[in-house]
């Protein structure tokens, strides 16, 4: 039973690592705003999450290839919070270049666009707390989604359903007991990359909303 509980965590671990969940989130939005408020052209749906993919997910994927061929990072996980100072900085340079492309050319409605910019600077925001103190980056990366979709639901002027909550509180936990089961992280870790990643990506959008 322990052994199958560990293949599960791990396996939470991977489908939820931090570098997929933009192009998670890039993909249900396109989806969600193409039903809820109106379609968005085929192609510039296929050139936001293919960017995505790209920018957030392959770009800084290589780079973490290339330092474990060169034997500066031990596996994609990166346990070792001493080995994640590169990599999260190729993630920041990655996510910053998705940034300039949904605001500068793909023009993409506001609360996206802030979401960019608040999940690039939680990268980065991660990668500087690292260095002393090895927070979550998938909690982050799980409450950054978070974050984004209240953003969205702020936007679109509606409020989420209890079902949908319920959605996001389980996932929240499921990656959250995942990532303590394998003794990656303490749960005040797991907490704070939550909180930060939420905070990051909801709270710019409500300045940018209420504050006008």
């Amino acid at each position: 039973m322990k052994q199958a509980l560990d293949i599960i965590a791990r396996i939470i671990s991977i489908v939820c690592y931090p570098l997929f969940i933009p192009t998670y989130g890039m993909a249900l939005f396109c989806y969600a705003y193409s039903v809820q408020v109106h379609a968005l052209p085929m192609v510039w749906t296929i050139v936001a999450t293919t960017g995505t993919l790209v920018l957030t997910c392959i770009l800084p994927l290589s780079a973490i290839g290339i330092l474990m061929l060169k034997g500066k990072v031990k596996d994609i996980q990166i346990e070792n919070a001493r080995e994640r100072t590169a990599p999260y900085l190729y993630a920041t340079v990655g996510f910053g270049f998705w940034s300039y492309l949904v605001i500068a050319i793909l023009q993409a409605p506001l609360p996206i666009k802030m979401v960019s910019i608040g999940a690039t600077a939680a990268i980065g925001i991660v990668m500087i707390i690292n260095r002393w103190w090895k927070i979550s980056a998938h909690m982050t990366g799980i409450g950054g989604l978070i974050g984004g979709w209240v953003s969205y639901y702020i936007s679109i002027g509606m409020v989420p359903s209890w079902s949908t909550i319920g959605v996001w509180m389980t996932g929240s936990l499921v990656v959250m007991y995942a990532r303590l089961r394998l003794n990656a992280h303490t749960g005040a870790q797991v907490a704070a990359g939550w909180l930060l990643g939420t905070a990051c990506t909801c709270v710019p959008y409500c300045i940018m909303t209420y504050a006008a």
